[in-house]
Formats: structure tokens, C-alpha cells, sequence
């Protein structure tokens, strides 16, 4: 029997999601994503692949967020040319996703040729163009979730809900080599029990061997009635001071639950004196996809569907599109929430919006996912008195803050209920996540549930 995993992507460190199964003859890939982080860590996305494209027999996509899905025009582009399977909804998001890539990868080149961006191993040629991403989006191919479907001789997979975006799915896949069968789970990223919007995360019967995230393996996050207080007391500050909020936001996902608790909340948090703008196309289109998929909803959320017919039901929410729309927003000095991607800060129209409020202590930043290290999102929550920004110094006086309740990930509580509902408590292999959130998980995977979990190395191979 000839079964492994290899690690590629996303061992020790979160961003960058891409291990490497194989099979006898065969060789699947679970994920192709971009690393995102610092301007060094990002050069990283050019360096060749530990295999050769051409050889790869197809791909699993557990879901559309950029860090999962943003290498796969790079595969393709590199001679690729076999199938990605993914959850229908996923499929559509990575259609929106992966043509924004391709238009922030372009932003960014032009940066570095005006000098707005530090040169730090990096050059002015992007990982790939549109022509790229066009090429590679017939290749998806979209399933329900619970229906088994074939990978490529002696493999099979089906998806569960992982409750983190929509469409986002564990893996389950059934492997054969001759007489001999194996089971694999892949959790991808797993989001928040009872959390609006989504159903919870799914647990899989069995398996033989579990690759699990572990972004928050070292965080309890505060329950969300107390992230919805402290969210209203946000708003409630900010309205005092006459300042504007800023909010980093992931397009898929937090953005569209922003704008549901904003919805629900609209009369107790006084939203009437605020003007709402969800500064960013692909979050607006995005939004669509959520509402087309609506019977991927929890019953709470498909309930407010009914009653509203939109989401939100707020008269205040612009939806801003074009470049001109939102310079207009940055003349707004107070009474602004201003919801704007990228979610990690690593580009897009929030660093505009960065650049106005920072220097302003009546403003106010609010993070609600996570920032890999080395990006400007880790260092405004570390604490940084000083970022640069388009090759611009800023001095920070805005008053940054977390609310971890309103992550699109579980915490450490999350993981391990997830985990328990597998019946045979499997092995485990702790990837996606800060060094310091691994072994956090696994000493509780150790002590509290008795399970051997191992945290592979990049380059490191275990057998199944």
C-alpha cells in the first residue's frame, strides 16, 4: 500500500493552504492557496512547486477564500490541466475571488513601480493576469454537500459543511490502493457553532487520519452576546467623539455577517445617525452569491430572509462600487462605518481608508478575522505606533480594536467539539496555524482527549 500526505502549504504557519496526497500512481491536491503576510513572505508564491504541475491528477478545494484557492491560476498557469472539484458555492465565489486577485496582483505591480511599495525580493510582475484565471475557473466543478464523487482511480470524496464561509467544506475522502482502503479528513477552515448566517460545523463518522486547522488552537473567543455588546459599544463611542469607523473586512464571509448583525442591531445601536457604506465590489457581489444560496443558510437567518427579502434591511447601506464613489467616502470626517477590503489589509481600497483615519484619535479600527504575521493588520492590532502605507509614514492615534467573537474560524473549544463528534478519535495532523495556537491544540489534543496529533513540518510526509 502506497498512501501519503505531504506538506506543503499552510505547516506551521496559517496562510498559503496546499498538501499533497498521494495515492499508489495517483497524486491529488488539497488546496492551492496564496501566503499572505509580509512583503517577503508573499515573494514566496513564485518560488517553483515541490511537483510538477503536469503530474497532478486533480484538485480538492475545501473553499473560495484566497489563502485556500489563490494559486491555482499559478498551477494552471504552469501547466495544470486537470479538474479542481469544490462545494457550488465555493465554485462561484472562486470565480469572483480569483478575477480579484488577478486585478489586486496588477494594483500591486503598479505600487512597486511608483514606489509605494518596499521591493523586498519581490519584483513587478504579477503571479498571474485575468487571461490565467479565465483559463482555470472552467476547470471547477461544483458538488452538494453529503455526495460521494470521483476524484481520479482509487480516490472518491465528499463534502460537510465546515460552517465557515458558505461552501466551505471537510473533506472526506476514501482512498483505495489495491486491496487496501483508507479514510482521509480534511477539515479546511472550521467556523463557530450557532454562529448567524451558517449552520454549524459538520463532524465526519471516521476516519484514519485527520489534517486539521488550528488558526485560534490557543484562543477561547468571547461569546458572541458579549462581541455584540462590545460592538455596540464601539458604535456608541464613535458616535460621541464624531469619528468614523473602519473595518477590514474579508469580502466573503465577515463582511456579509457585518452587515446582518447591522441589520438586526439597527435600532438598538441608533445606525439611523450613521451612514453604512460596504466599500468593495467583490464584497457586494459576493453578497449576491450568498443570497442566490440562501438554502445553505441556518433556519435563523433563512427566517429574516422571508421577513426582509434583503439583507440587510438597512436605508442607510450604500453599496459602493466605482474608484470615484469611494474617494467621496474620505470626505466624510465623522459618522461613517465604513466596511472595506482587503480583509488582511494586504492591498485594496481599506488602505485609502487607513490612510485618512489613522492619524485620528476620534476614529476607530475594528479587526474581526484574523492578520497573518508581518502584515499591516498584525502590526496596527500589535500595537504599532507607525505603519507606512503607500510609501507613506502614518502615525496611529485611531484607536484599534479586536472582536474575535465575530471570527469566521472556531476557537480551540470549537476545534475540539468538532473533533469529538468523529467516533473513532482518529490521528490527527495540526496544520494551519501560528507555531504557538499548534502546540497549544496539541498538548490539549494530548491531555484533555487523549489523541496522538503531530505537527508536520513543510516537506515532512506521513502515511495514512
Amino acid at each position: 500500500m502506497w498512501m501519503h500526505i505531504e506538506f506543503f502549504g499552510a505547516a506551521t504557519e496559517v496562510t498559503g493552504s496546499c498538501h499533497i496526497l498521494r495515492v499508489g500512481d495517483r497524486t491529488v491536491l488539497l488546496d492551492c492557496g496564496l501566503i499572505q503576510g509580509s512583503d517577503e513572505q508573499e515573494a514566496r508564491n513564485a518560488e517553483a512547486f515541490p511537483f510538477d504541475p503536469r503530474g497532478i491528477d486533480a484538485v480538492i478545494l475545501s473553499h473560495a477564500h484566497i489563502d485556500h484557492c489563490g494559486r491555482l491560476p499559478l498551477l494552471t498557469k504552469r501547466g495544470y490541466r486537470g479538474s479542481i472539484h469544490t462545494q457550488h458555492a465555493s465554485r462561484a465565489l472562486a470565480e469572483i475571488l480569483l478575477r480579484d486577485a488577478a486585478n489586486l496582483a496588477a494594483s500591486k505591480s503598479r505600487h512597486v513601480a511608483r514606489g509605494w511599495r518596499h521591493n523586498r525580493g519581490t519584483d513587478d510582475i504579477p503571479l498571474y493576469d485575468l487571461d490565467d484565471v479565465e483559463h482555470t475557473l472552467p476547470r471547477l466543478i461544483g458538488h452538494p454537500y453529503h455526495a460521494w464523487f470521483d476524484v481520479c482511480p482509487g480516490v472518491k470524496a465528499r463534502f460537510a459543511d465546515a460552517g465557515h464561509i458558505l461552501g466551505s467544506a471537510v473533506v472526506e475522502i476514501g482512498l483505495t490502493d489495491g486491496s487496501d482502503t483508507r479514510r482521509l479528513v480534511f477539515s479546511g477552515d472550521l467556523g463557530q457553532y450557532d454562529s448567524p448566517i451558517l449552520c454549524d460545523p459538520e463532524s465526519p463518522s471516521g476516519a484514519d487520519l485527520v489534517l486539521m486547522e488550528s488558526t485560534y488552537g490557543n484562543r477561547r473567543h468571547k461569546d458572541r452576546r458579549r462581541s455584540l455588546e462590545e460592538l455596540g459599544d464601539l458604535i456608541r463611542d464613535t458616535d460621541a467623539r464624531r469619528g468614523n469607523i473602519v473595518v477590514p473586512a474579508f469580502a466573503v464571509g465577515r463582511s456579509q455577517e457585518l452587515l446582518y448583525q447591522l441589520g438586526t442591531h439597527a435600532e438598538e445601536w441608533q445606525l439611523h445617525r450613521w451612514q453604512i457604506f460596504l466599500d468593495s465590489p467583490l464584497a457586494i457581489e459576493a453578497s449576491r452569491i450568498y443570497w442566490d444560496h440562501h438554502h445553505l443558510f441556518d433556519a435563523e437567518a433563512v427566517a429574516m430572509r422571508e421577513a426582509f427579502r434583503q439583507m440587510p434591511k438597512l436605508d442607510n447601506v450604500h453599496f459602493t462600487r466605482s474608484a470615484a464613489e469611494s474617494r467621496l467616502i474620505n470626505q466624510i470626517d465623522g459618522g461613517a462605518i465604513i466596511i472595506a477590503g482587503s480583509g488582511t489589509c494586504s492591498g485594496g481600497r481599506i488602505l485609502h481608508h487607513l490612510k485618512r483615519a489613522l492619524p485620528f484619535p476620534q476614529n476607530h479600527i475594528l479587526f474581526t478575522g484574523f492578520q497573518p504575521p508581518g502584515g499591516l493588520g498584525r502590526l496596527l492590532i500589535d500595537g504599532r505606533k507607525q505603519v507606512r502605507i503607500h510609501g507613506q509614514q502614518l502615525d496611529v492615534e485611531a484607536q484599534v480594536h479586536t472582536i474575535g467573537g465575530l471570527s469566521a474560524h472556531g476557537d480551540f473549544e470549537d476545534l475540539l467539539r468538532w473533533y469529538r463528534g468523529i467516533a473513532n478519535r482518529p490521528r490527527v495532523c495540526l496544520v494551519h496555524g501560528d507555531l504557538s495556537a499548534m502546540q497549544a491544540l496539541q498538548y490539549r489534543f494530548t491531555v484533555e482527549a487523549g489523541v496522538e496529533a503531530t505537527i508536520p513540518e513543510p516537506g515532512d510526509r506521513i502515511r495514512i
